[in-house]
């Protein structure tokens, strides 16, 4: 699912700090910056965003210079960048981007289409520039710790809960573009397998777009998967639960502990532990995993093949119209008969 990078055109000057920009300064966008700017061995160009106010909070949140459009920091010389500009922009963005031969990460999902996705990659790969697609969740500690536990194990089943309130400031996608998109990477991922079957259950109770996905898939090596997200929910919570024939694996992703059933007995009995997780801010992992790539013309952690993978199957789940939650539900009690 990975295609080589041409090491010629990938592998920066180790002796020098990469010279980083961040395109975008939203919320995420400003996060970058944030650790990109405590990060050894780089030095933080600035940040791109049209909007003022955004770039003021940018500026006084990291400190570092911002620009109102890419050629002005195009301008001041960048090795690569990060791409957190809302999704209808990442095709635009990436290829202005890669046209001036700079190692791009991309924020999930990698674009709006999927053939603008595959444009993104053949561009990549003609150039010879890194591209790595932002799955952050790969990068969560507890996520860590569930794959490893797996490693090896013939995997039955995955289930993902991914929910909470609806959000403050929401662009024009639903849950499964928003939210479902992380743990179709994740199945992807643990299963090292691709999905051949999805069955999307959608609703819209609120919003507009769907805000209650019930997603179940197959993937080609036979496993069952399935993910419940919402915007209903009103609290945040992130579990991960994977079962194989020698053990069962549970995680959560919020609290960050995971914990392993295994040894089963026919008298229904077996044994527990909790593994260990690291405490790595997932951020901060994912952008040192993409400048290493970047440093040694590395294969990226999450390609843009993967990222396209990901977004094919969650734009499949949509194709099944949603439908308004309780429209036509009975109001009262139920008659009961006889």
């Amino acid at each position: 699912m990975n295609a080589k990078v041409s090491a010629a055109g990938a592998k920066a000057d180790i002796g020098r700090a990469l010279r980083v920009g961040v395109i975008g300064a939203g919320v995420m966008g400003s996060n970058h910056a944030r650790v990109l700017a405590g990060l050894p061995g780089v030095l933080l160009i600035g940040i791109v965003d049209p909007l003022p106010e955004h770039r003021t909070r940018a500026v006084d949140l990291v400190g570092c210079r911002a620009f109102e459009s890419l050629d002005q920091l195009f301008a001041e010389g960048v090795d690569a960048v990060t791409i957190a500009a809302p999704t209808h922009l990442h095709h635009e963005v990436a290829l202005a981007c890669i046209a001036k031969n700079i190692h791009v990460l991309v924020e999930k999902p990698i674009a709006s289409t999927v053939e603008e996705g595959r444009e993104i990659v053949a561009a990549a790969q003609k150039a010879g520039v890194t591209l790595m697609v932002g799955h952050v969740e790969r990068f969560n500690p507890a996520v860590a710790a569930v794959k490893q536990a797996i490693a090896g194990e013939d995997i039955l089943s995955i289930a993902i809960t991914r929910v909470g309130p609806f959000p403050p400031r929401m662009s024009n996608v639903g849950v499964v573009i928003d939210l479902a998109v992380h743990d179709i990477d994740l199945i992807r991922w643990f299963t090292e397998s691709d999905i051949v079957e999805v069955q999307p259950q959608l609703s819209s109770a609120v919003a507009e777009r769907e805000d209650i996905a019930l997603l179940q898939f197959r993937t080609a090596n036979g496993v069952l998967a399935h993910i419940n997200t919402n915007w209903l929910t009103p609290f945040k919570a992130r579990s991960v639960t994977v079962a194989t024939r020698g053990k069962y694996v549970m995680g959560d992703l919020l609290t960050r502990q995971v914990t392993e059933c295994f040894g089963f007995k026919p008298d229904g009995s077996y044994s527990m532990r909790h593994l260990p997780v690291g405490h790595d801010e997932p951020l901060r992992a994912e952008l040192i995993a993409f400048l290493d790539a970047v440093r040694g013309g590395k294969l990226p952690a999450v390609s843009g093949d993967e990222g396209v993978a990901s977004l094919e199957i969650a734009i499949r789940c949509l194709e099944s119209p949603a439908r308004p939650a309780a429209s036509t539900m009975r109001k009262g009690p139920r008659r009961i008969a006889g």
